[in-house]
């Protein structure tokens, strides 16, 4: 089969490689549709120390297609289905697992390798989250379930009431979920990026407050300044991952308020936090990773519901042998998601 296999830094290639099997529980995917993202790029970029555990190696994780193959004891699907699949699965045995904190189990099992003409699905992750598509719902549609659970598991964490004002910070394909979610709960959500294509989805999604921050001087103020008595806004949602975008999330945030933290910074990077301000505005400060099979179903349902329109976040769509092109085009910020087609 045709595939992208990751090298090294920088050097992914288009190659032939061998078309995988389905083992026992398992379930063998013709990918339809493979969409672009941050994690991707990272790894194009710099390797994965989770991901890319031997090289070369087939990456990509967002993906949708039809059953090609079912290995032997499958009962609830079958050969001609089109179907989504998350990139993990929980064990539902460990610690956390029976703490019902699903996205934290010790023993996710992850899958890779969506940039390629077929996927092996393991059998947990058909068991758990492998997930019939629904009719109306296009492959490059049904491939944002992943990254849509991610958001949603942010959202349901960030304790958004109605009329709530929601502060968030970058307009990314994860950003603009956030932005529209936050919508859905019946927040008035201020939406903050350096890019005026991004922020022009952001209003398109439904942002109440557009704010490019490269034209005010102290981006923390100009939030507080939107707020009553620049307060600060009840929610933020950091969807950067900067560890000085953390600190302007707190401190944006109005006392008994909540920031999320929800983009992950580089290993070993620190914030400072104004204890005085912890404390005697008991904020709340939580970070939020992955997602779970409950938020896999939600985000299907929200996609087929049509809350949530997918094709405004897939801006373009390129074939497979593009996709180093297709990642360059996504850094470059003229892209958000690209549907690699293979």
């Amino acid at each position: 089969m045709k595939a992208v296999l990751f090298y090294a830094p920088g050097d992914i290639r288009f190659e032939e490689i061998d078309r995988p099997q389905a083992g026992p529980g398992e379930v063998v995917v013709e990918i339809k549709a493979a969409l672009t993202c941050g994690t991707d790029l990272k790894t194009y970029q710099r390797g994965h120390p989770l991901i890319i555990r031997e090289i070369p190696s087939v990456f990509g994780h967002e993906l949708a297609g039809v059953i090609a193959e079912v290995g032997a004891g499958v009962k609830d699907f079958a050969v001609g289905q089109r179907v989504v699949a998350a990139n993990s699965a929980p064990c539902n045995r460990c610690f956390f697992c029976q703490k019902g904190q699903l996205s934290l189990c010790e023993n996710l099992e992850f899958l890779n390798g969506a940039y390629a003409e077929f996927i092996t699905i393991p059998a947990r992750i058909v068991k758990k989250n492998l997930l019939l598509i629904p009719n109306g719902v296009t492959f490059r549609q049904a491939a944002l379930t992943e990254p849509l659970a991610c958001a949603i598991h942010g959202i349901e964490r960030s304790e958004i009431r109605l009329g709530d004002t929601v502060c968030v910070i970058g307009q990314g394909p994860i950003g603009l979920m956030l932005t529209r979610l936050a919508k859905l709960k019946g927040a008035r959500v201020v939406a903050v990026d350096r890019s005026p294509f991004r922020l022009e989805k952001a209003g398109q999604l439904g942002a109440d407050e557009i704010m490019d921050v490269t034209s005010v001087s102290d981006p923390v103020a100009a939030v507080r300044s939107l707020t009553s008595g620049g307060r600060g806004v009840d929610v933020t949602i950091e969807a950067v991952g900067l560890p000085e975008t953390w600190e302007q999330a707190i401190a944006m945030t109005r006392p008994g308020g909540l920031a999320n933290l929800f983009g992950g910074c580089k290993s070993g990077t620190q914030i400072k936090v104004d204890t005085q301000r912890l404390h005697y505005d008991e904020l709340k400060i939580i970070g939020v990773f992955h997602h779970t099979p409950r938020y896999i179903r939600a985000a299907l349902s929200l996609i087929a519901s049509r809350q949530i329109e997918a094709e405004t976040l897939i801006t373009h769509e390129m074939p497979l042998e593009q996709l180093k092109a297709a990642l360059q085009l996504v850094a470059s910020g003229d892209a958000l998601k690209v549907a690699i087609t293979i």
